[in-house]
């Protein structure tokens, strides 16, 4: 049975030569078939040209999610093995290639960037964690996971699929096990010899942070060259389970105090804090509101060597890209105050929708409302488990400046 066909509209034609993954629905001129949701349609031009092949869905904006521009590649069991294969064997390399040995919590697909659109499969030490962002993806997790098993052979495979753009695609939040035993209520990972508790049932995205894992040994690696460490004091601010905090502790800072709204992120991070051998006082672990915490430590004169802005994704939609930027500036705003002469601000977004040149202009804005001087001395971004595809720049989601301000 022949498969469904997407004729494309002959304007929209030209975007397929540069292999962006998604077909929105103002680019479909017509359709030949009745494809359900999750099946595999043939994109073709309006001279029938062959385009590309992927999977279809009508409740999303993004109707195909184009899985092969090869028109002689079935979409079967062998593809979906081949394209994992390919993500886990790219991710031995970079392993192999750590500079502190091979890390057992890392990014092993990454969606759209490793040819598998909606896919994402963090491991945890023994344990895989996956989500189904796509009605494509979801429809073939049971066979995910079974080729998972079958090529890596871990001790289980859990899903948390309960991420709001499920929505967009007809989907419900789905959490649950998939195959082999359930994980531990926590799994402790090592990440360049630091060590972390996951909570993997409830904690955000898959449970850890880990695009940020090369940031955090930047910022250790940074303190502990620093002869003047063991004066420094450090503001960790949004710090979720301490992932920065445990990093400039083991830089040797003479203090560290870490901000978070979630007191069961707190909570954690004091657990992993102790986890790695370090004493900290309940006064270096604050619950609130990080603009609030910040504006009372403006007023209260209190001044910081290394601030860290991590926050969550401030701008879901298009709609709120203008209330995002106003909520970088503030914070930015508020750190540069913040800093002593000669202090290192660490600051990200992970807004996809706002990229690395509107972000660099929100935080150069902030500079100058605060009347300081500073220097971009890095540019930051995701760890290399968390490639970007050169045809899906929408993959570098994850954007930071560390500058020196004077």
């Amino acid at each position: 049975m022949a498969e469904p066909t997407v004729l494309i509209r002959q304007d929209r034609e030209k975007m397929f030569e540069k292999r962006h993954p998604w077909v929105f629905s103002g680019a479909v001129r017509s359709m030949e078939g009745s494809p359900a949701d999750g099946d595999i349609v043939t994109l073709r031009g309006e001279s029938g040209a062959f385009l590309g092949r992927g999977y279809w869905n009508h409740h999303s904006q993004i109707n195909v999610h184009v899985l092969t521009w090869d028109e002689g590649q079935n979409i079967d069991d062998e593809f979906w093995r081949a394209r994992l294969q390919r993500s886990i064997s790219g991710r031995a390399v970079e392993n192999a290639q750590h500079q502190s040995g091979a890390p057992n919590a890392y990014r092993l697909v990454n969606a759209e960037n490793d040819g598998v659109p909606g896919l994402v499969v963090d491991r945890y030490g023994d344990w895989l964690v996956i989500q189904a962002l796509t009605f494509g993806i979801d429809r073939r997790k049971q066979l995910i996971a079974k080729l998972l098993m079958e090529l890596l052979a871990p001790a289980g495979i859990y899903e948390r699929s309960d991420v709001d753009v499920r929505a967009k695609e007809g989907l419900s939040p789905n959490v649950g096990l998939l195959a082999g035993r359930k994980p531990p209520p926590m799994i402790e990972i090592d990440e360049n010899g630091r060590r972390f508790l996951v909570d993997v049932y409830n904690g955000h995205k898959t449970g850890f942070y880990l695009d940020q894992r090369e940031n955090r040994a930047l910022l250790g690696n940074w303190l502990r060259f620093d002869p003047e460490a063991g004066n420094r004091t450090v503001l960790n601010c949004f710090c979720y389970t301490g992932g920065f905090t445990v990093y400039a502790l083991d830089g040797m800072v003479k203090r560290v105090i870490s901000i978070d709204s979630s007191a069961e992120a707190i909570a954690l991070a004091r657990r992993n804090v102790a986890l790695n051998g370090f004493a900290a006082a309940e006064a270096d672990f604050v619950v609130g509101d990080v603009f609030n915490v910040l504006r009372e430590y403006r007023t209260a004169n209190q001044r910081f060597d290394v601030i860290v802005l991590d926050p969550p994704k401030f701008a879901q939609n298009q709609r709120q890209v203008e209330s995002a930027c106003r909520g970088y500036k503030d914070i930015n705003w508020l750190a540069f105050q913040l800093l002593k002469p000669g202090g290192m601000l660490m600051t990200f977004s992970c807004s996809g929708l706002v990229d690395a040149d509107l972000f660099q202009k929100v935080v150069f804005g902030a500079l100058v409302d605060a009347r300081r001087e500073a220097q971009i001395v890095a540019r930051l971004g995701a760890g290399a488990d968390h490639p970007v595809s050169l045809t899906f720049p929408e993959g570098a989601y994850l954007k930071g400046l560390l500058c020196r301000v004077w």
